[in-house]
């Protein structure tokens, strides 16, 4: 992805957040750090799955794309205004098809630790 095309996407004031260490290759994401919780503004490229896994609450609303996402065992396609809600220690996947952008809301206040 070309810096233009992030540009449309997320203004430089999204982008002069800190960037997150995320495990998952081809999916970077913005860091809105707070006391008490965490919001990741999310770029997602055509990536396929993300592993089944767990962990505090999360709410979160697609700002572009879909993804087809599996909560507690029941799957569903999000797209674009969509929103979802992932209660604490629930596993859950994720499938991405098309490049996609997310905004996700942690209650872990440290869900992602700033790339370094």
């Amino acid at each position: 992805m070309t810096h233009k095309e992030l540009n449309e996407i997320y203004p430089k004031e999204i982008q002069d957040l800190p960037e997150a260490d995320i495990p998952f290759q081809g999916v970077r994401g913005w860091i809105s750090q707070s006391d008490n919780h965490q919001i990741v503004f999310f770029d997602v490229e055509p990536i396929g799955e993300v592993a089944e896994h767990s962990h505090g609450p999360q709410w979160g609303i697609v700002i572009e794309g879909e993804m087809e996402l599996t909560i507690g065992g029941i799957t569903k396609t999000y797209k674009k205004g969509d929103h979802y809600y992932i209660p604490g220690g629930v596993l859950h996947s994720a499938s991405f098809a098309c490049r996609s952008q997310l905004l996700d809301f942690f209650a872990d206040k440290e869900r992602y630790k700033p790339k370094s």
